[in-house]
């Protein structure tokens, strides 16, 4: 596995997550339902305050990460971190935005279900979703689970 592979996969699904995310946003302006844009709903407000605080949270890890490997400091769970949490996050932004679009967020029309599935093959490239936390957890308790 290639560590600057891993590291551009952190970034590629933060900015799957960036698309999702200024989709959403955009059609809830758009959106029209009891008179008003969906926008103007609570739960809607939430998702979007939501989304973008784990976009940011992620955006903060990478930008770190980016920093340490420019260095020549960033080790192997540093970056396994980042490539997991980044596509959890993506995956999870993917599917808040599918839920502002309602039935819409299923067409092909909006770009949401197109990440969904290229952000689900990434999971597994790269490492596992498991892995990387094996990674993790070798690295923060001193003990290989995976020998």
């Amino acid at each position: 596995m290639s560590r600057q592979c891993r590291y551009g996969i952190a970034w590629g699904a933060i900015g799957a997550a960036m698309d999702c995310y200024d989709t959403a946003l955009r059609y809830s302006k758009e959106r029209i339902q009891f008179g008003k844009p969906i926008g103007s709903f609570q739960l809607i407000q939430k998702k979007l305050a939501e989304m973008l605080t784990e976009i940011t949270k992620a955006q903060l890890l990478n930008w770190k990460l980016g920093l340490l490997m420019e260095q020549g400091k960033a080790t192997t769970p540093q970056i396994s971190m980042a490539k997991r949490n980044s596509v959890e996050v993506a995956l999870n932004v993917a599917r808040e935005a599918r839920q502002i679009h309602g039935g819409m967020g299923i067409t092909g029309e909006f770009p949401m279900m197109r990440h969904m599935m290229n952000l689900e093959s990434v999971v597994t490239y790269e490492g596992t979703h498991d892995i990387h936390l094996l990674i993790l957890g070798a690295d923060i308790t001193g003990i290989n689970a995976y020998s």
